[in-house]
């Protein structure tokens, strides 16, 4: 294993167990086994690395990532795939993004840093619009249908699932079968 995986790892673990607020890149470093001049030679920061963390040690982005690309004919299979990647995605995260939300100055930071790498929750958004707008294409989602709507839909339920998963049972997976049930609604309504 490479340092730079090394040190993604090292960071996941803090993140998750301290939040990013209270995670630094020296912590970091010292977690990797490296020296904080070492993280500097991978990661021009907290924020690129955290943007990283996000895309290679959180398995619903790749998910997310696959699903857009690979889904075929079948509409609800489709989004029901995009719906278990976010709601991995977003249960995998909530610890390590929850602490940035208590502060309006770390918040302001991490989301000027998210604009300067080209990352935010938004590409989420646009993934799931392209989705659909290629399966209208293909006559498989109505002409009419409001793509940013179902797009922003279908998020939010997965992002609410995860919410209310952690509330209600943190040491607990989500329940893939309600993601999926509502996925097929959604799909359902787009037809």
């Amino acid at each position: 294993m490479g340092t730079r995986d090394v040190i993604l790892d090292a960071a996941a673990e803090v993140i998750r167990t301290r939040g990013l607020a209270n995670a630094t890149t020296r912590e970091i470093a010292k977690a990797a086994g490296y020296s904080e001049a070492t993280l500097y030679k991978h990661f021009a920061g907290k924020i690129e690395l955290l943007v990283a963390v996000l895309h290679e040690r959180t398995p619903g982005l790749a998910q997310l990532a696959r699903s857009v690309n690979t889904a075929g004919d079948d509409l609800p299979a489709g989004l029901t795939a995009i719906a278990a990647a976010m709601i991995t995605f977003y249960t995998d995260s909530f610890p390590m993004l929850g602490s940035i939300f208590s502060d309006p100055l770390i918040l302001a930071a991490h989301t000027a840093g998210l604009r300067q790498v080209g990352a935010g929750p938004h590409k989420a958004n646009e993934a799931v619009i392209g989705y659909l707008r290629r399966q209208q294409d293909r006559g498989l989602v109505r002409a009419d249908a409001d793509l940013y709507a179902a797009a922003s839909l279908l998020l939010g339920a997965c992002f609410q699932h995860a919410f209310l998963g952690h509330m209600q049972w943190p040491d607990r997976r989500p329940d893939a079968e309600a993601a999926s049930s509502f996925a097929t609604m959604v799909a359902r309504s787009l037809q």
